[in-house]
């Protein structure tokens, strides 16, 4: 086994080695994929490298066609890429802004608005979503770009307000712009005619219900003949660009830039398109996914080809119940199954390689080199016969990082969608550890908890419901039509067996135990979203719901901790999102004092309603640090931060406002003077004197932070949770440089 697991170790090195490092030598653990990938861009200059966004803010970069991927952080979800015709190393990407790298992706900085024009950043959102506050801010919203052809210095957007949109240039790389033509929509897409000459541009732009053509001639729009779900465009020899759109009365072509129309049928009967794209270079080739494709008496997902501009298509990737043989995919087929990512989101052809293309589908990145006759994965790799790693592109929502007591090469991930994942090896690999879930709680693994004096022995929560306490889960949907509940393992994770009798189904979203309790008769508790807190005393094997105090309709109850007295504080998350306070949708706090039998409110600190997270100094019970979300007013969101209380929840200090979307606060259990904080303003923080003073950790640098689990065998080093970026390790004690972002005005936790 040694032999076979120092290769490995090797590899990891060796592929980490070709990404830049990061302060504090920041690298991400996991299988890789798992989450929404948007927007494949191929380089026009060298086909091994590609840009990929995707739902989570993250945004991803390879140079090696997709063996290795950089995640980096544009402070929002990139919703397009541009690369430059004649520079190699110079792209650019928008996200909340327009950004740009000339260093290869490393660091990318602000083009528009203008650095000088910044006045500030907004982000009182739920999700601390950002809006760049600008004065002058002539341009207003950017949904599309281009670079001209010829001359970089040139640049294109379409901008403006809803109802007035326009096409702008700037002839100095986007220092200043000019308005160059009134438009009759917004386009989502524009396109440069390379035949047309540099002093008087063709421009084709597209949005879902026209094609606009605009040059010294005029605007001319011509409607496409049903509402588009996806377009694509490429050049020709000829005059005209031949154009692709999907809809869901099917797929169109058009060979004259969109002026006539006919629409191009797949094989089979039923099917529903999506995605599609072509080569810019070679308009002849085509791509587009499928599902629900009836043939030979199966129904089908995957994707169409066409090489003769739509006259016909082979379904190059063909897919139902079983796997195709064609199409090499990683964990996640393995796992879910074919159908789980679904057939691609969004298809690439590079421009100058017909026979390269991309699809990215709701939990991988595939890739096809040879034209369509085979698909490779691009997010993860098999590590021997152990498990699967990680490639860097990894789009999963972790709420933990966990240790075996019994044995350190022991951990295991609690994600959403993907559920639990396990690693025997140190983290080196890793396999899906849910098997004896009951099917309709797979989805998401909340929390879990080991026996400290049985080997084997843990206790998981799950839900079928992800993403909790995020309002977008529950504003539509009661809660108390969840699925979810505890589970029991005797084996360290590898099967387990329901263990909620007593329990109603309920967003199950984290456990507890008291670890002086009797072996043979564990007391648990576990919060139960829209339910309360439940109480077990007999290992989990049944359970009573404890929540007399608790006066919350529905309470969201969403985190439990408890003090070294035995206190138990139970954090009731905020059921409002509209920034008011002093209403029955605030979030709340409660401690009782005798297991869960009573529970009385604890006064939060005054402006705040929103906790998220606590922790308790395990040699001062009375000391308290509370992690608040803060609410939807002003500029920054008030009420948010973290929180002191030397008196059990008496009175309360901020003692740190300058991050104000704190999602949880870790207390290091080798020493209780450190304390770290992340929450969803692309930082993470570190205190050395018990929450008096706060400094962020350098080297993390993702938008949306989860918590701070310190590393149980290096004490310099730490695991980071993230909403959308699975977990990182690193160290803390990182050089304080610039990641990412090279712009000050723009820097985090500034």
């Amino acid at each position: 086994m040694k032999l076979r697991f120092l290769p490995a170790i090797l590899v990891a090195v060796c592929l980490s080695s070709a990404i830049a490092e990061r302060p504090g030598g920041f690298r991400i653990l996991g299988p890789g994929g798992g989450g929404a990938m948007f927007h494949p861009t191929v380089s026009p200059h060298d086909t091994s490298t590609v840009l990929i966004a995707c739902d989570m803010t993250g945004a991803y970069i390879t140079h090696d066609g997709g063996q290795t991927w950089r995640m980096f952080n544009l402070r929002g979800v990139v919703d397009f890429f541009v690369f430059d015709p004649k520079d190699p190393k110079t792209m650019y990407a928008h996200a909340t802004a327009l950004w740009r790298s000339t260093d290869g992706g490393e660091h990318w900085n602000l083009v528009y608005p203008s650095p000088t024009a910044v006045k500030g950043v907004k982000m009182n959102s739920d999700h601390a979503d950002e809006v760049i506050l600008a004065d002058p801010d002539p341009l207003g919203s950017i949904t599309a770009m281009a670079v001209d052809p010829v001359d970089p210095k040139i640049l294109y957007a379409v901008a403006g307000a809803k109802e007035s949109p326009a096409l702008f240039v700037s002839r100095d790389f986007g220092k200043t712009w000019q308005k160059q033509v009134d438009l009759p929509n917004k386009a989502t897409h524009i396109w440069v005619d390379p035949h047309s000459t540099p002093d008087s541009r063709t421009f084709f732009l597209a949005n879902a219900h026209a094609v606009t053509v605009a040059n010294s001639a005029g605007v001319r729009s011509f409607p496409l003949p049903a509402a588009a779900s996806d377009i694509s465009l490429g050049f020709s020899p000829g005059a005209q660009p031949t154009i692709y759109s999907t809809s869901e009365q099917g797929a169109f072509v058009s060979i004259d830039g969109g002026a006539n129309w006919r629409k191009s049928e797949l094989p089979g009967q039923g099917a529903k398109v999506r995605a599609i794209a072509t080569s810019l270079r070679h308009p002849e080739t085509a791509y587009v996914s499928y599902d629900h494709l009836a043939l030979d008496g199966q129904t089908w997902i995957g994707v169409a080809k066409s090489s003769n501009s739509g006259g016909e298509w082979q379904l190059v990737w063909k897919e139902a119940e079983t796997a195709a043989k064609n199409v090499h995919d990683a964990w996640i087929t393995e796992r879910f199954g074919p159908g789980w990512g679904e057939n691609p989101l969004n298809m690439t052809v590079a421009d100058q390689d017909p026979n390269l293309a991309y699809g990215t589908d709701l939990g991988r990145t595939m890739r096809t080199t040879d034209g369509g006759a085979t698909w490779a994965a691009q997010y993860s790799r098999k590590v021997n016969d152990a498990g699967w790693t990680t490639l860097g592109l990894d789009v999963t929502n972790s709420y933990g990082i966990h240790f075996d007591p019994f044995d350190p090469k022991r951990q295991f991930i609690t994600y959403t969608d993907i559920g639990l994942f396990r690693s025997e090896d140190g983290g080196v690999s890793w396999t899906s550890s849910t098997t004896g879930v009951p099917r309709a709680w797979l989805n998401t693994t909340y929390w879990i908890v080991f026996d400290p004096k049985v080997r084997g022995r843990m206790w998981s929560v799950n839900s079928n419901t992800h993403d909790l306490p995020r309002p977008k889960m529950w504003r539509h949907n009661s809660v108390l039509n969840y699925k979810g509940g505890a589970c029991r393992s005797e084996d360290g994770g590898k099967t387990w067996t329901q263990s909620n009798k007593g329990m109603d189904e309920t967003g199950a979203t984290h456990i507890l135990l008291d670890p002086t309790s009797p072996v043979d008769a564990r007391v648990l508790y576990v919060a139960g979203f829209g339910r309360g807190v439940y109480k077990s005393s007999d290992g989990g094997r049944t359970w009573v719901l404890k929540s007399e105090g608790i006066t919350q309709k529905e309470p969201f109850a969403w985190r439990l901790a408890r003090s070294s007295n035995g206190t138990l504080y139970v954090v009731i998350a905020r059921r409002s999102e509209d920034g008011s306070i002093g209403k029955p949708g605030d979030g709340a706090l409660y401690r009782s004092t005798d297991g869960a039998e009573h529970w009385q409110p604890v006064v939060l600190p005054a402006g705040t309603n929103g906790p998220n997270g606590l922790a308790v100094d395990p040699k001062s019970p009375d000391r308290l640090y509370l992690a608040a979300w803060a609410r939807a007013t002003g500029q920054h969101g008030d009420g948010g931060g973290i929180f002191l209380s030397e008196d059990a929840g008496k009175t309360w200090k901020q003692v740190l406002d300058k991050d104000r979307h704190i999602y949880d606060v870790t207390v290091d259990p080798s020493d209780a003077n450190v304390l770290y904080a992340a929450g969803f303003e692309s930082s993470a923080w570190r205190s050395t004197d018990r929450g008096l003073h706060w400094s962020r950790i350098s080297g993390f640098n993702f938008k949306w932070g989860q918590r701070v689990v310190p590393d149980p065998l290096d004490h310099n080093k730490v695991y980071i949770t993230t909403f959308g970026g699975s977990v990182w390790h690193g160290s803390v004690n990182g050089e304080a440089r610039p990641v990412d972002i090279a712009t000050p005005a723009l820097e985090p936790g500034q």
